[in-house]
C-alpha cells in the first residue's frame, strides 16, 4: 500500500512525513524544502509507503516540482493519497484539495496545525467539511505529534474499502456545461489511457497542452475543444483559467462559511506583522541583513568558532602524536609510516579539524532559517535581483548554496521559468559552499590573523559580488527576457525547533566527516604515492622530484600570473575537483613543516589564491548535478569552462592590482605574465560563450508547453 503525501509549499508535509515514517528529513520554515520525492516506510504498519512529494500549489506544470507531483499522482497512482492542509489558512490550501479530488484516488484530508487553531479562538467543523468534500478529514498537528495515529488508521481504512471521493463536481453554469461537454468527448481516450475523465476534461478546459498532448485529439476534437471554451470564456467575460479558479473559489468561500469559524488574526501573525514592520523596512532591511550576517561571521570565524576549532586541532594533535609514537614502538615500516602520519593523519586532519567552524555556521543559518527569516530576506531580496535578471525566488536556492552547491542547485526547481532556473543554476556555485570554508580558514590564520572574520566576510560579499557580474554578463548574451513575477508565501515566524536545528547541524557534520574519511582519506592516498615515487616508481625524498611535481610542473606556468606559479598550488586546485576540502590536504602534504609561506612568498599570492578557489569550477558533484539540471554534458562542460575563466580573470586583477598598488614584495608587474594573463582570458572566455551561443542558436529548451509559448524567444541554453 503507497500513499502520496501532497500538499502546498510550508504547509507542515515534511514535518508530517517525519512523524509517519520516523525519518529524519530536513525541515525548513519557508518554501521549498523538498525538491524531490522522498519514500518512507510508515511505522507501525506492514508493507505501507508513504511518498514525500514537492510542495504545490496546483497540479499544474509549471514549475519541475509540479511535474513530479503531477507525474507521480497520473501515472504512478498511488493506492491513497494523505493531502495536509495548513488549517490557518484554509481558503487556500483548499484549492489544491480540489484538484486533487477530480483524480479519484481515495484521498485523506489532514487539517494540520490546528493547535493554532484553537489556542486563538477558532474553529473547523470537521464532520462538515468532510461531508461538503466527500473525503475523510482528521485534524492534526505535525508539530506537536497531535493525531497522527488516527490519520493512519482512516487513511489505510481508507484505502483498503476502495473509498474513493465521494464527490468530484464541485462546479456550476458555463464551466459545469464545459466540463461535461469536453467529458463526453473524450471518454474512450481517457478511458484507453486510464486518466480519470473529470481531472482530463478539466485540464482541458484550463488549456493544459500535455494533457492535449497526451490524450492525442484529432483536429475534429480540437475544433469542438476551442469552441467549447470560447463559449464559456464569452458567457462569463473571463478567460479559461480564471473562469476554472472562480469555480473552485466560490465552493471553496460557501464551504468555509458554514464549516469554518475564524479567530481572526493569530498570535502568530500577529507577532509576525509587528516584526516584519522591522525586519522587511523599505529602508532598513538590506542593513539589517547585512547586519546578521556579519555577527554570525564574526562568531563563527573570529570568536567561537576560531576557539572550538582551536580545542578540536589540538584534540587531533594530540592523536596524530599517540599514532605516531605508537608507529615508532612497533618498529613499522617506513614507508607505511610516512603514509599514515604525513599522508592520512595530515590530510584526513587537516580537514577535520574545522568541523567546529561547520557546524556553528549552520547552528546559525538553521535558526534563521527555522524562523521563517529567510523567506523575509528573499522577499527583500526580490527588488536587488530583480535588477540582474532573477525573482526573489531565486534568492532560496542562493541560500542553501552556502551549505552544499549541490542541494542549491536541485531547489531551483522551484522557479517556474526555465530562464530564471538556468541563470540561478549559474549563480549558485559562486556561492561559498561549506567545502571552501576549510580553505578560507587556513589561509586566513596563516596569512590574516588581526583580520580573520574581516576577510572571510570579504570572501562571502566578493563571491556573490562576482555572480551579480557574471548574470548582467550573460543576461545580455544568453538570457533575454524578463523575470517572472514574484509570488512567495511569507509563513509566520516561529521559535526554531531544537531538533530541526539540531539535525541540520548533524546532516552538515556527516556529510563533511563522511567526505574526510572516504573522498579525502583517497585523496590524500593517492597524493601521497605520486608525491612520494618519481616517474621510474622510485621512492623519493625530494618532492619536486615525483610525479606530483611533474604533473603539477606542467600546469604551474599558468598560474603564474596569479601569483602562484607553484607546482603545489596547481596540484591542490586540481585535486580540490574531487571536493573542495582537498585544496586543504594536499597542500597541507606537501608544504609538511615548511608551511603556507614556502608557496605563497606574499599575502597577496595567498590572497589571488583564495580568489580563485572562491571562484573556479565546483566539484565533481555540483558539475554532475548541473548536468543532471541541464540535461546536457556539453552545457556542463561550457559552464566548467566559464566559471573556470572567470575566475582566472577576477585572480588576475586582484592580483596584479595589489602589486601596483604595492601590497606585493615585487611592486611592478612583470609585462609577461600581463601578457600571459590576459590572453588567455580573452581566449578562454570568447571560446565558452562562442561554444555556447553556437550550440544553442535559436534552441529553447522548454519542455512544458505552456511555459515554450510564453518564452520561445528567449536564447537560454
Amino acid at each position: 500500500m503507497t500513499f502520496a503525501l501532497t500538499g502546498n509549499q510550508n504547509c507542515g508535509k515534511t514535518t508530517l512525513f517525519n512523524r509517519l515514517t520516523g525519518s529524519n528529513q530536513h525541515v525548513g520554515n519557508f518554501p521549498g524544502v523538498t525538491v524531490e520525492k522522498k519514500e518512507g516506510i510508515i511505522k507501525k504498519q506492514k508493507d505501507v509507503f508513504v511518498v514525500d512529494l514537492p510542495g504545490i500549489y496546483s497540479i499544474s506544470p509549471y514549475t519541475a516540482e509540479e511535474v513530479v507531483t503531477r507525474d507521480f499522482l497520473i501515472n504512478d497512482r498511488p493506492d491513497g493519497i494523505i493531502n495536509i492542509i495548513d488549517a490557518t489558512n484554509i481558503e487556500r490550501n483548499l484549492y489544491l484539495s480540489l484538484q486533487i479530488i477530480e483524480l479519484g484516488i481515495p484521498m485523506v484530508i489532514a487539517l494540520n496545525m490546528m493547535d493554532e487553531i484553537e489556542a486563538n479562538g477558532g474553529f473547523i467543523d470537521v464532520k462538515m467539511m468532510s461531508d461538503e468534500l466527500g473525503v475523510p478529514v482528521v485534524p492534526i498537528s505535525a508539530g506537536k505529534n497531535y493525531g497522527i495515529d488516527e490519520l493512519v488508521k482512516v487513511a489505510v481504512k481508507t484505502v483498503q474499502n476502495g473509498q474513493k471521493p465521494v464527490k468530484t463536481d464541485f462546479c456550476k453554469g458555463s464551466v459545469h456545461r464545459a466540463i461535461h461537454s469536453l467529458a463526453h468527448l473524450i471518454e474512450d481516450h481517457a478511458e484507453r489511457l486510464n486518466i480519470p475523465l473529470r481531472f482530463a476534461a478539466t485540464k482541458l478546459v484550463e488549456g493544459d497542452e500535455p494533457m492535449i498532448k497526451l490524450l492525442g485529439l484529432n483536429q475534429n476534437e480540437l475544433d469542438i475543444l476551442n469552441h467549447v471554451v470560447h463559449e464559456m470564456e464569452t458567457s462569463l467575460g473571463t478567460d479559461r483559467e480564471a473562469a476554472l479558479a472562480d469555480m473552485r473559489y466560490d465552493f471553496i468561500t460557501n464551504l468555509c462559511k458554514k464549516a469554518v469559524v475564524k479567530a481572526g488574526q493569530t498570535k502568530e501573525q500577529a507577532r509576525s506583522v509587528k516584526i516584519d514592520a522591522v525586519l522587511t523596512h523599505r529602508f532598513f532591511a538590506f542593513p539589517i541583513f547585512i547586519g546578521i550576517m556579519a555577527l554570525i561571521f564574526y562568531l563563527t570565524f573570529g570568536v567561537v568558532g576560531a576557539f572550538l576549532s582551536d580545542g578540536f586541532s589540538y584534540v587531533i594533535d594530540l592523536v596524530t602524536a599517540a599514532a605516531d609514537n605508537a608507529l615508532y614502538a612497533l618498529d613499522i615500516n617506513k614507508a607505511l609510516h610516512s603514509l599514515i602520519i604525513d599522508g592520512i593523519f595530515a590530510g584526513v586532519g587537516s580537514v577535520l579539524s574545522f568541523l567546529p567552524t561547520i557546524v556553528i555556521l549552520f547552528l546559525f543559518l538553521s535558526i534563521l532559517e527555522d524562523s521563517g527569516y529567510m523567506a523575509r530576506v528573499a522577499f527583500v531580496m526580490d527588488k536587488v535581483l530583480r535588477k540582474i535578471g532573477l525573482s526573489g525566488r531565486s534568492f532560496v536556492p542562493l541560500i542553501i548554496g552556502f551549505g552544499c552547491s549541490v542541494p542549491a542547485i536541485m531547489a531551483t526547481r522551484t522557479l517556474s521559468s526555465e530562464r530564471d532556473r538556468k541563470m540561478t543554476i549559474l549563480l549558485v556555485p559562486f556561492m561559498s559552499c561549506s567545502a571552501k570554508l576549510p580553505i578560507y580558514a587556513i589561509f586566513v590564520s596563516a596569512f590574516f590573523k588581526s583580520h580573520q572574520a574581516l576577510v572571510m566576510t570579504f570572501l562571502y560579499i566578493f563571491g556573490i559580488i562576482m555572480g551579480i557580474l557574471s548574470c548582467l554578463l550573460l543576461k545580455g548574451i544568453l538570457f533575454e527576457g524578463k523575470p517572472v513575477p514574484f509570488v512567495m508565501e511569507l509563513p509566520a515566524y516561529r521559535f526554531p525547533s531544537f531538533k530541526s536545528v539540531c539535525l541540520h547541524m548533524w546532516e552538515k557534520a556527516k556529510d563533511f566527516i563522511v567526505k574526510a574519511f572516504t573522498i579525502i582519506f583517497c585523496a590524500t592516498v593517492v597524493i601521497w604515492i605520486l608525491q612520494n615515487f618519481d616517474l621510474h616508481f622510485n621512492m623519493t625524498d625530494d618532492a619536486s622530484k615525483s610525479i606530483l611535481a611533474f604533473v603539477g610542473g606542467l600546469a604551474a606556468p599558468i598560474f603564474k600570473p596569479l601569483g602562484f606559479g607553484d607546482w603545489r598550488a596547481a596540484t591542490a586546485l586540481v585535486t580540490g575537483l574531487t571536493a573542495k576540502e582537498a585544496v586543504v590536504s594536499t597542500i597541507q602534504m606537501l608544504t609538511g613543516e615548511a608551511g603556507l609561506a614556502s608557496v605563497f612568498t606574499t599575502p597577496l599570492c595567498a590572497f589571488s589564491f583564495l580568489i580563485f578557489t572562491l571562484l573556479y569550477m565546483p566539484c565533481v558533484a555540483a558539475m554532475a548535478a548541473i548536468r543532471r539540471e541541464f540535461n546536457s554534458t556539453l552545457k556542463s562542460v561550457y559552464m566548467m569552462l566559464y566559471q573556470t575563466a572567470f575566475a582566472y580573470a577576477a585572480a588576475f586583477c586582484v592580483y596584479n592590482a595589489g602589486r601596483v598598488m604595492g601590497f606585493g614584495r615585487n611592486f611592478a608587474p612583470a609585462l609577461s605574465e600581463i601578457i600571459i594573463g590576459i590572453v588567455l582570458i580573452v581566449l578562454i572566455t570568447a571560446a565558452v560563450l562562442y561554444l555556447i551561443c553556437k550550440k544553442n542558436n535559436g534552441e529553447t529548451d522548454c519542455k512544458n508547453g505552456k511555459i515554450c509559448a510564453d518564452r520561445n524567444k528567449d536564447n537560454s541554453f
